[in-house]
């Protein structure tokens, strides 16, 4: 009987001192230490990412702005290869230019909002999976983003003639048609802007998400992460 009083104590007394632990942990991360971390883990994604967007042939290397190509321009794209393939490169070319005009415009906007983080955000960063943190920046900003950076994507793309020489080198496909819905004919300057922005918007989120989860483990492990 005592065996068993015994082992029922070390059992109480072991979940009391796990216990203890966790709120050690959630007090830490709640604290203006933890809010203070997990600001800097963001910043310093953001720091990564306006280092790509304010170089060129960094821009044009990165998978991760890659991977954010929104569907449609990348189906544009695929048609361009077969007609165009030149046309391709320069438009990748002049989205680059774009992403280097708007960096001014992008980081202001993303610092203020890691600068705005509060305790409910900092509980949701340490309760949730890898990359939270990114992805609470990105409710927060990610329209703000594009219509901020829309008009300067727009302004560059225009100004070198990229939306016409895209309509040219298409003109008489049928495919574009089917692609971009009903019967339309050409590529929208508007349309064309707005997915350059979406593509800039989300390839900084990529930059930010893919630093938050390399870094995580080493700086909010001691938050309980």
């Amino acid at each position: 009987m005592k065996k068993y009083i015994i082992a029922a104590a070390l059992i109480i007394g072991t979940g009391a001192i796990i216990n203890t632990t966790m709120q050690s942990c959630t007090t830490l991360a709640t604290s203006d230490i933890g809010l203070s971390i997990i600001k800097r883990l963001l910043l310093n994604g953001i720091d990564k990412g306006m280092n790509v967007y304010s170089n060129r042939d960094a821009f044009l290397q990165n998978n991760m702005v890659d991977k954010a190509l929104p569907k449609h321009l990348r189906d544009i794209n695929s048609m361009l290869e077969k007609v165009a393939p030149s046309l391709v490169a320069k438009e990748r070319a002049y989205i680059a230019d774009a992403a280097v005009y708007t960096v001014n415009i992008s980081k202001p906007i993303l610092t203020n909002a890691v600068n705005s983080l509060n305790a409910q955000d900092v509980t949701r960063i340490i309760n949730g999976e890898k990359g939270t943190a990114t992805l609470i920046l990105k409710e927060k900003t990610a329209q703000q983003l594009i219509a901020a950076i829309a008009p300067k994507v727009d302004e560059q793309l225009n100004q070198y003639g990229i939306v016409k020489s895209i309509n040219t080198a298409l003109s008489g496909s049928n495919l574009l048609g089917s692609l971009l819905g009903g019967n339309k004919a050409t590529v929208n300057a508007g349309g064309l802007s707005q997915l350059a922005s979406e593509q800039l918007v989300n390839g900084i989120f990529n930059i930010v998400e893919d630093y938050e989860i390399q870094n995580s483990k080493a700086l909010l492990g001691p938050l309980g992460k």
